[in-house]
């Protein structure tokens, strides 16, 4: 018995030897499964796989399938910008957009493809500013989609009319938009409808069914197909006020009122409506709101920091109100676990509510403690909760059978980006995919451990450890504590490249959610509201000297990072503490007043300071990490994306840059070109290497005291 131990030890040890640690470049091999619908009857799955493209300078995607009683997936499109797959009702026909390229040119259309007849996709769309959302009609016959498109550009321009004209008049607070650019203010985006003809052997006209000069979304159709249910803000300058929105239904077929007919369902004034889902009987409208915090103090309503996102039902008849089933469910409804690696084209797919086939039941997705799974809400007005998935893991997009009885998820966790999962029974998965199968079978992918640790007010925080494959106990490391965005956002049980790789560089990567985290009821995320960054800040140095507590750190070796609001977290930890011997701030602030005024997004709601900069002056400068310049002395590395309109350069990274570089205190700036603010989650497959290179070369020259001369003063 003791020789036969000893044999599998070692069979054990050889084959952990002849995988290798993972690497920064490996992402340029990784593939990811996004928007995954499964077909009416249950029998397939169509989903978007996404790869990165021969020279990593970009991402392709085309439409797969794969048998949910098991067996290998095949590729239905070849082309290079697929994505969006939706099954008609009768499971016949599959519609999908195709777009030639990418950005705002690419101008994406329908396309169609039979399930029965086989072949090619046809067009169905030819809209001169493209279509997109194409929502099925019950009876499989119509799709409704949105578009910026309007009735000139159907004309054909006359060889001697005048160039329009490329300057912009701007009066709005909201012109421009991270990742998209100027918005197109005089182009709201309009809901059209278009026949699906048996055969389809050229795009078809469609028609428009809602006009005006707000945008409309979140398509629904009534069960008789003569209605679509949308929501819009009717509002010219909706930042003024907290969030809000309206339930509107439009007529567009044979009926009691004319087709384009509009009328407002429901209205909420204190919250905005978003995922609407009808009831089987179409008496009720499922959605997601969160709601404004109540009365403040001048008679306006108060806009929290973080309001925690609830499930409502309304019934739809005039004067309704829409009732909250989770008031006792203080997690949020709709997951929200936050990872490097969700699909970085395809769309990272989410879910409707599932209503069940009696109306009794709702599922959908939730984020528990860094957990994303699925739960059923009693929707008869208890709102008791069923579990529908457990694990460790995150369900990041979902779709069901009409009847409610099977699902595909899609489900990632820290050892898998995320695969393809099938179920006809609650708490029970069966995989259906193993896309990076072959890749991962040769790397060292440990699992993070999950700790908890009191903050110094006896709050208690959650963290994640991922240790170096080799990791010894008895033996001390260097340290990366690693800080998240948002602030209201939430790291958890998904895949990370970032935190793998550096721990195959050697490190200990800490990574917490500290209090403002979501995730963890309204009261954890909206503690911070107006003290940000604060107390945040001690939860993450208790999160280090537990480590240190534990034996696991080298306190002499540590650095620190983080993105975003984790950027701002990173500038305000070495303007507080030496502690650290090096830091990589990426995409950040530095000072607030400056971010209040260039943003894409507008600061006019009191949700983060309680007026504007000339208003709360004392405010601004004590939360603005450049304030406390005078202390830093910290080797920083400052990362931007040339095109972040999110968190403007010339607001975070180059102003401490340049107070640093006056300081004779080493650092640098590392700016990439063309990127916005998701460089890290969706940026050129080769700049996201990069960026990995950088973050991981400062901490070696600074904490581990490599000689690296990239970054010596040229």
């Amino acid at each position: 018995m003791r020789k036969l131990a000893f044999c599998l030890l070692l069979l054990c040890s050889v084959a952990f030897a002849q995988k290798r640690n993972i690497t920064e470049t490996d992402l340029c091999n990784f593939q990811w499964i996004a928007g995954a619908q499964i077909s009416p009857d249950g029998t397939q799955v169509v989903y978007t796989h996404v790869k990165v493209t021969p020279k990593h300078d970009n991402y392709e995607t085309s439409l797969w399938i794969v048998p949910t009683a098991g067996g290998p997936a095949r590729q239905l499109t070849s082309k290079a910008n697929d994505a969006g797959p939706v099954w008609s009702p009768d499971g016949k026909t599959i519609a999908f957009s195709r777009s030639a390229g990418e950005g705002p040119a690419a101008r994406a259309q329908i396309f169609l493809l039979s399930m029965d007849a086989g072949g090619e996709a046809r067009q169905l769309t030819d809209m001169p500013r493209g279509a997109g959302g194409p929502v099925w009609s019950p009876d499989s016959r119509q799709i409704a989609f949105t578009s910026t498109t309007q009735t000139k550009d159907f004309e054909k321009k006359k060889p001697d009319a005048p160039e329009e004209s490329d300057v912009r008049v701007i009066t709005k607070a909201q012109y421009r938009n991270n990742g998209a650019g100027f918005a197109e203010i005089a182009r709201p985006s309009h809901i059209w409808v278009v026949d699906v003809p048996k055969i389809v052997n050229e795009p078809v006209k469609a028609h428009q069914v809602t006009s005006g000069e707000f945008s409309e979304g979140d398509i629904a159709w009534s069960k008789d197909g003569k209605h679509i249910y949308f929501v819009s803000t009717h509002s010219l300058e909706p930042y003024f006020e907290p969030p809000s929105s309206e339930l509107y239904e439009v007529a567009v077929g044979a009926g009691e009122m004319p087709s384009g007919t509009v009328t407002e369902v429901v209205k909420m004034k204190d919250g905005f409506i978003r995922g609407i889902s009808l009831s089987p009987d179409g008496s009720r409208m499922a959605f997601v709101s969160a709601i404004n915090a109540g009365d403040a103090p001048d008679g306006k309503v108060k806009q929290r920091s973080y309001s925690q996102p609830d499930l409502f039902v309304v019934d739809l008849k005039p004067g309704s109100t829409p009732k909250n089933l989770t008031t006792a469910y203080d997690y949020d409804i709709g997951g929200g676990i936050g990872g490097d690696q969700a699909p970085p084209r395809g769309g990272a797919g989410g879910g409707k509510l599932i209503w069940t086939p009696d109306g009794r039941g709702i599922i959908v997705a939730t984020g528990e403690e860094g957990k994303g799974n699925l739960r059923r809400f009693d929707a008869s007005g208890t709102g008791a909760m069923t579990p529908i998935t457990e694990g460790n893991h995150d369900i990041y997009a979902y779709s069901f059978t009409p009847d409610a009885t099977k699902f595909a998820a899609l489900v990632s966790n820290p050892t898998n980006i995320g695969d393809l999962f099938f179920s006809t029974q609650p708490l029970h998965m069966t995989r259906l995919t193993n896309i990076n199968g072959d890749l991962f079978s040769k790397l060292n992918l440990t699992e993070p451990e999950t700790i908890w640790y009191k903050s110094f007010d006896g709050r208690k925080i959650e963290a994640w450890v991922q240790r170096p494959p080799d990791f010894q106990e008895g033996k001390k490391y260097p340290l990366i504590l690693d800080i998240h965005g948002g602030p209201h956002a939430a790291y958890g049980f998904t895949f990370d490249h970032e935190f793998q790789w550096m721990a195959a560089k050697g490190y200990i990567v800490l990574y917490p959610n500290p209090r403002g985290s979501t995730t963890y009821g309204q009261d954890f995320g909206n503690v911070i509201q107006y003290h940000y960054p604060g107390d945040d800040y001690k939860d993450l140095m208790a999160g280090v000297d537990e480590l240190i507590k534990r034996g696991w750190v080298d306190e002499n070796r540590m650095g620190v990072t983080g993105g975003s609001g984790g950027g701002v977290l990173t500038n305000w930890v070495v303007g507080h503490t030496n502690r650290f011997k090096a830091a990589v701030s990426q995409r950040s602030i530095a000072d607030w007043s400056g971010f209040w005024y260039t943003a894409d997004f507008s600061q006019f709601t009191a949700s983060w300071f309680r007026g504007a900069p000339w208003e709360d002056e004392a405010d601004f400068k004590a939360r603005s990490p450049i304030t406390y310049i005078k202390e830093m002395k910290t080797p920083m590395m400052f990362v931007e994306g040339d095109a972040d309109l999110r968190t403007p350069p010339a607001d975070g990274g180059e102003q401490l840059f340049r107070a640093l570089k006056y300081k004779h205190i080493p650092t640098v700036m590392v700016r990439f070109p063309g990127e916005s603010h998701e460089l890290s989650r969706s940026g050129k497959p080769t700049h996201r290497v990069e960026r990995l290179e950088h973050i991981v070369g400062w901490m070696d020259k600074y904490v581990e005291g490599k000689e690296l001369h990239i970054y010596d003063v040229k």
